[in-house]
């Protein structure tokens, strides 16, 4: 993960210098949109590089047992806020030049957006296989997937130009670049803050788990029954089961019924019936 990571940082460096060159040479909005997105692409492989390195790395500090493994997720916060500013910014200035239009040479705009749709594709192909398992590389895979719609939109907004001289035509592919990729930010930013939020994972029924651990043999009760993620595919559980069978059994069959579900990080607990009454009895005001 980490060479790809590399590579597609230098080549989207690359790109970038290239498109926002050309995007002031020729004041083409459209293209310094797509440019903008492609710095913020820059910014997120970084900052992705940085967290998958810490998770990785884990710590030996004794206070902090978990390691960085949440340092992902603040870092896909950081790329959405970043997507979002991009997205109005842009929108700002494309209303502001509906007053007058600039006139902007559509030649190199297709020559730019030729060169930025093969690097995307390259590079969404380099983070594709990665972006399930890390909400790092997501938040860098779904930018540079946001870009290569961008380096569309002004592919055609370059042809538009070229064969109808319509001086509209850019700024109209900027706002919707902007709008297409804001809803996707907010996607991952909603991602990002239920993981850190500690909301139980979306594909988890918790109602339905909690059923499924009081089917066990020998299961009486099941409390203090909590689910959440630490970080992307890794989703943590924790249950207090009160059983009435022997605790090796029951403390079996409720592991294999949370690894049916995804859930191999699990803390359980089985009590008698009276030590579950006690401990509910503790915990009273």
């Amino acid at each position: 993960m980490i060479p790809r990571m590399f590579a597609a940082a230098a080549i989207l460096a690359a790109l970038f210098v290239v498109e926002l060159t050309t995007a002031l040479l020729i004041n083409s909005i459209a293209l310094l949109a797509d440019a903008g997105h492609m710095l913020t692409d820059v910014v997120a492989v970084f900052m992705g590089l940085t967290a998958v390195v810490l998770a990785r790395r884990g710590s030996s500090s004794p206070d902090r047992t978990y390691g960085w493994h949440r340092a992902e997720v603040f870092t896909a916060v950081a790329n959405a806020v970043l997507l979002i500013g991009v997205a109005l910014f842009i929108l700002y200035e494309a209303v502001d030049r509906l007053r007058e239009a600039p006139s902007v040479p559509g030649v190199p705009m297709i020559v730019v957006a030729l060169a930025g749709l093969a690097t995307n594709c390259v590079v969404a192909m380099l983070l594709r296989s990665h972006s399930q398992g890390s909400l790092a590389v997501r938040g860098v895979y779904l930018e540079v997937v946001a870009d290569t719609v961008g380096s569309l939109g002004v592919l055609i907004a370059g042809v538009v130009t070229v064969t109808t001289r319509w001086p509209y035509a850019d700024i109209v592919v900027a706002v919707l670049v902007a709008l297409w990729v804001a809803p996707r930010a907010l996607s991952l930013a909603r991602a990002a803050l239920r993981i850190l939020s500690e909301s139980s994972p979306s594909h988890i029924d918790v109602a339905e788990l909690r059923s499924a651990l009081r089917d066990v043999d020998g299961v009486i009760d099941v409390h203090d029954l909590h689910v959440w993620t630490l970080s992307p595919g890794k989703d943590m559980v924790t249950a207090h089961l009160t059983g009435s069978g022997e605790s090796a059994a029951v403390l079996r069959d409720a592991r294999t019924v949370l690894h049916a579900r995804g859930l191999e990080h699990a803390t359980v607990q089985v009590e008698r019936p009276e030590e579950a009454g006690s401990c509910l009895a503790n915990l009273q005001p």
